[in-house]
């Protein structure tokens, strides 16, 4: 039988309820962790809206409950397996994804872990049994290989990066944490998946931490025009400040697909050469492929299930549009991670304009503030 020798306290989720998350602060314990596994203490962790999401998907659908979730994390390694050996105790390790890694799947063989065929059950099924709360009930863990809402986590081997000797202080690695995720997805959409050039235009739809870091993105690759699109002007208005050439606020828009694309083409009258939607919206993925110019692509990223999306398909063969999605940037974050961090001690990543702390104990506030506008990227400190 398992041993449980480690408490924490920790955001512990259960089914949702009234059409709403429910998540609650709980002091639980952890086992030690098994050969592939890295005990971490945990600094911060940011909340992203793929935790929501996850937290509204029923039991029925084979989700665990309770759970531990928290995908965006960063901390100090306190334990390791038998089988590691990439860090060390004291060492600083931001926290992504988790990946099979075997040379059979094409995905990870060919460095695209974020299409690994094994990534829905190892990021968001979770495992059961990594934790037990007071009453001895299992709770379950590893989500995204780390579980990181809490003050201690077990990660997977392939989910924690040594960030040693990148990262100059805990206080760097708070900030650092999107990294892991969220930031990576923006930033690898543009230079990992599209591949943005000095010659192209490119819209951004929906202004959170991943469509801000496209933005971002797209002007270090000094992207002609940088399109950013938002419904709430205070978002517009940092993207202006952190790389957009041009804003368009939709809040007024009658007809939001017709509307935008007119929009874009006022700015753009021949259409852009790369629209990134992180917003899941119907009408404005639909105008995204209609303001594509000829070899556009639209890029999605939004979560949008459920969503049919008509196309003229004589509009794509004739002008060789692309229709594709994107996962974690399509980067791998052994690689792409080091990347962010290097732009950042460069002074092309003004993330901090971005982002607000909030102790742990305030996961609400973060929750509202998010919902309400006030917040881009919200990250809570253990």
């Amino acid at each position: 039988m398992a041993e449980y020798p480690t408490s924490t306290r920790a955001i512990v989720t259960t089914p949702p309820k009234d059409g709403a998350p429910t998540w609650a602060m709980q002091d639980i314990s952890l086992r030690d962790p098994s050969p592939n596994e890295v005990l971490v203490r945990i600094v911060a962790s940011g909340v992203c809206h793929t935790d929501l999401a996850i937290s509204m998907v029923p039991p029925e659908y084979g989700m665990l409950f309770p759970k531990v979730m928290g995908h965006e994390g960063g901390g100090v390694v306190e334990k390791i397996g038998a089988g590691i050996t990439h860090v060390k105790p004291g060492d600083l390790v931001l926290l992504s994804f988790d990946f099979c890694g075997a040379d059979d799947c094409y995905n990870c063989a060919g460095e695209k872990p974020g299409f690994c065929s094994r990534f829905n059950a190892l990021n968001l099924m979770s495992e059961a049994g990594v934790y037990k709360n007071g009453a001895g009930e299992a709770v379950a863990g590893s989500f995204f290989g780390q579980s990181s809402f809490a003050n201690f986590a077990l990660v997977k081997e392939r989910s924690a990066l040594n960030v040693t000797g990148l990262v100059r202080s805990e206080d760097e690695l708070k900030l650092f944490v999107p990294f892991g995720c969220g930031f990576q997805t923006g930033a690898g959409a543009v230079t990992e998946t599209a591949r943005v050039g000095d010659k192209d235009s490119i819209a951004v739809f929906g202004l959170g931490g991943v469509g801000m870091l496209a933005v971002i993105a797209a002007k270090i690759r000094n992207a002609k025009t940088i399109v950013a699109v938002d419904k709430v002007q205070s978002r517009l208005d940092i993207a202006k400040s952190v790389g957009a050439t041009h804003t368009i606020n939709t809040s007024n828009f009658a007809d939001l697909k017709a509307d935008l694309d007119k929009a874009i083409k006022e700015i753009v009258p021949q259409g852009t050469n790369f629209n990134i939607d992180t917003t899941g919206v119907l009408p404005i993925i639909e105008a995204g492929v209609t303001s594509l110019q000829g070899g556009g692509q639209l890029i999605l990223i939004g979560i949008m299930n459920g969503l049919t999306l008509n196309v003229d398909l004589s509009d794509l063969l004739a002008n060789g549009k692309t229709i594709r999605g994107c996962i974690e940037g399509n980067a791998k974050p052994a690689k792409f991670v080091p990347q962010l961090i290097q732009w950042y001690h460069e002074g092309k990543l003004p993330i901090e304009k971005l982002i607000k702390f909030y102790p742990a104990d305030d996961f609400e506030k973060a929750l509202g503030d998010v919902h309400a506008g006030t917040t881009i990227k919200p990250i809570l400190t253990w």
